[in-house]
């Protein structure tokens, strides 16, 4: 099921099935992640690669034509709270607290990844840096985000 997927094998099992978890959640239980299509590429500790399928309906403007901004603001947000969990465990919750997202250019009608870096993380909280681009021009960043998000540990 998760064939494809790098994972850090030298943190372990447990650091395994933590990963398998998030991945199982971002794309088949969270009913908006499922709808858009996203698919985990990438999760390692601090760091996610998601991908985005383009589709007709996700165009904001057809005559320009360019992808709607809250579908990218939507991406960066799962990324960056998908690396963000890579630092905790699979029952601990995430959840946005800020976001920024800076759209540099119209993103085009084509498939988009985003890679999400955690800059610092803590107890509580987890600040991540988000770039989007298109599958098709990995060296064209389309938007960047900041994100802080709150963690909410589960005692073991």
């Amino acid at each position: 099921m998760f064939d494809g997927f790098d994972f850090v094998g030298a943190l372990g099992d447990k650091m395994d099935k933590t990963f398998e978890a998030i991945i199982r959640f971002i794309e088949e239980e969270v009913p908006f992640d499922k709808y858009l299509g996203i698919k985990v590429e990438e999760l390692r500790e601090g760091f996610a690669r998601l991908f985005l399928p383009f589709r007709e309906e996700f165009i904001g403007d057809k005559r320009r034509p360019a992808l709607h901004g809250g579908l990218i603001s939507a991406l960066i947000d799962t990324c960056g709270g998908t690396a963000a969990w890579t630092h905790c465990t699979k029952d601990d919750r995430i959840s946005t607290v800020d976001i920024r997202v800076d759209y540099l250019r119209p993103g085009p009608d084509d498939d988009i990844i985003a890679e999400a870096i955690v800059q610092r993380t803590g107890n509580r909280v987890s600040v991540v840096h988000t770039r989007v681009y298109a599958a098709s021009d990995k060296k064209t960043v389309i938007a960047e985000g900041r994100s802080v998000y709150n963690i909410r540990r589960v005692d073991s």
